[in-house]
């Protein structure tokens, strides 16, 4: 954990919180998204007529190329994503537990709180309800919100900056991805890489922690909710 001038160094000045929902506000290990990966998976079957191996090939070439599989579609296939959406987000959410320690350090914290997810807005109100944190953001800013352009392309994060009036420069941005905090970083963000811990790192391909150690990452955690308790303990008057 950092130590805390650092801390207060970093978060005195932020006005805006803004959180990745996927493997960030819920922790890896919990393996939701392996759920979401298989149904998308599935479809990619159905749309285009792939076996599972060529489906899989597909999937992931296009995560790593557009930000989201669901862009490649968009754009290679002409994918409705609503469909796509609607399909891949039905899935049984139970596995994400109640989390009463988030829920008090998200209430803590000064100023406004907002989920920025490549993912739709009914999936992350799911995920909030299981986690008790419903109810503790302005607002959730989803693929559709974000006109399905995700995290990382530049346009994601102007749109969510200009819906709510964030200065970024008074503003944190907490990711699961490094590649994401990018864009942050460069508008001046402070920026916190929520890392998995070693029993979920393998459920992980190596391409999604480059970065990790590079300049544009200022804090790195594998505790989102201990580490959010000790910024509000820096930043605390007096």
């Amino acid at each position: 954990m950092p130590d805390t001038p650092r801390l207060a160094t970093s978060f005195r000045d932020v006005e805006a919180w803004i959180f990745d929902l996927d493997n960030t506000l819920y922790p890896p290990e919990t393996d939701l998204f392996s759920q979401i990966d298989v149904k998308i998976g599935a479809f990619l079957q159905r749309a285009l007529n792939l076996d599972a191996v060529a489906a899989r090939v597909v999937q992931k070439d296009y995560y790593r190329r557009y930000g989201t599989t669901l862009r490649g579609l968009m754009i290679e296939h002409g994918v409705a994503p609503e469909a796509f959406l609607d399909y891949v987000h039905d899935i049984d959410h139970t596995p994400v537990l109640p989390h009463p320690e988030l829920a008090a350090a998200l209430t803590a914290l000064p100023g406004r709180r907002y989920i920025m997810t490549n993912g739709s807005r009914r999936h992350a109100e799911a995920v909030s309800a299981r986690l008790g944190i419903t109810g503790l953001f302005d607002d959730i800013f989803d693929i559709a919100d974000a006109e399905h352009l995700p995290k990382p392309q530049a346009p994601a994060y102007d749109r969510f900056w200009r819906r709510h009036g964030i200065e970024p420069k008074r503003a944190a941005m907490f990711e699961d991805l490094p590649r994401n905090l990018l864009v942050p970083h460069e508008h001046g963000m402070r920026t916190v890489l929520v890392v998995p811990r070693a029993a979920a790192a393998a459920l992980r391909e190596e391409w999604e922690d480059e970065g990790r150690d590079a300049p544009h990452v200022d804090h790195v955690t594998d505790d989102i909710a201990r580490f959010l308790d000790a910024v509000i303990r820096a930043i605390a008057p007096g």
